[in-house]
């Protein structure tokens, strides 16, 4: 029986020549070696249908084990809005916001799209592992699926939000669609913010356990529960630029002023309330391209370390 051909043994054709000489020769390439962005985006497009359904199913798994299923994606929110009512609205008596039920509860359901993504998303990897490990796709589908995830609770929750804002008399108007792009840009900043928070998270796990902290002190900061125009006045005006480009509070004041315009042109508190300044809506544009930008180049850098070691 004659002996193999070994091409690259002493006198063989390929002698000489480095791995990388020969797999560029053969045209060879490391296996889960990370796409170019352009190609990586391609093929993040070509599972957008598999994030649609990962992310529709685990929100229906999400609830199976409590015997009031789905209701919670509403539930939660509101007892979350009646704790804050009673800390905010009767205890320290908060009166200087009219109609403040609305709009204490427009603040935590927009407040809790952007934790929920940021919290979910920083385990996205971390707690995926086996899926990870077990199949090739562009690593970015779980995060991204975590936030479609968020979106599709808030959607749900807008239904009861919707019902809330009519109940205390404010009237359907065409300020109303403007909700949607608030929305959409609210959806790329919390998918950008998303996708760091997943790499972070894939390499330090205890990050995970640091985040309702921060994430709890960013809710205290952002005007949820009480007016920021109405509170920085006083405070120098670097510090009140700070206060006003906050994305949360961007997204909040934008949704507020959407669904409660009327709010907003009343003269009782020209303080607390005038029409919405032009650069809200600037900041929130910016907000939503350059931080999901941002993240996507900064997660699609680690592409091929998730899952490994």
């Amino acid at each position: 029986m004659s002996e193999p051909i070994n091409l690259s043994r002493p006198g063989g054709v390929d002698t000489g020549l480095t791995q990388k000489q020969l797999a560029e020769k053969y045209g060879l390439a490391v296996s889960g070696a990370r796409p170019g962005l352009f190609a990586y985006t391609k093929q993040l497009w070509g599972r957008r249908h598999f994030i649609v359904a990962f992310a529709t199913a685990r929100l229906v798994a999400q609830y199976t084990t409590a015997k009031m299923g789905q209701v919670w994606q509403v539930v939660t929110p509101l007892l979350n809005c009646a704790v804050f009512y009673l800390v905010f609205g009767v205890i320290l008596k908060n009166r200087n916001i009219p109609d403040y039920i609305p709009w204490l509860c427009t603040g935590v359901f927009i407040f809790q799209f952007t934790q929920s993504a940021v919290q979910s998303g920083t385990g996205a990897i971390s707690y995926n592992l086996g899926l990870i490990r077990a199949l090739h796709f562009p690593r970015a589908c779980m995060p991204i699926a975590f936030t479609v995830i968020q979106l599709q609770q808030l959607l749900i929750s807008m239904v009861v939000l919707v019902a809330i804002v009519l109940g205390f008399g404010m009237p359907v108007g065409a300020a109303w669609l403007l909700v949607v792009p608030a929305l959409i840009f609210q959806m790329l900043f919390n998918t950008g913010l998303a996708l760091i928070m997943a790499r972070i998270g894939a390499k330090t796990s205890d990050v995970s356990q640091l985040m309702p902290f921060l994430l709890r002190t960013w809710m205290y900061i952002s005007g949820v529960m009480y007016s920021i125009s109405g509170n920085v006045s006083g405070w120098p005006s670097y510090c009140r630029f700070l206060m006003q480009i906050n994305p949360a509070s961007v997204y909040m004041e934008l949704i507020r002023h959407s669904l409660m315009p009327s709010i907003y042109n009343r003269t009782l508190h020209p303080v607390h309330y005038q029409v919405l300044p032009p650069h809200v809506w600037a900041a929130a544009v910016a907000w939503g391209v350059v931080m999901f930008v941002l993240g996507y180049v900064f997660f699609w850098k680690a592409e091929e370390e998730y899952g490994r070691g």
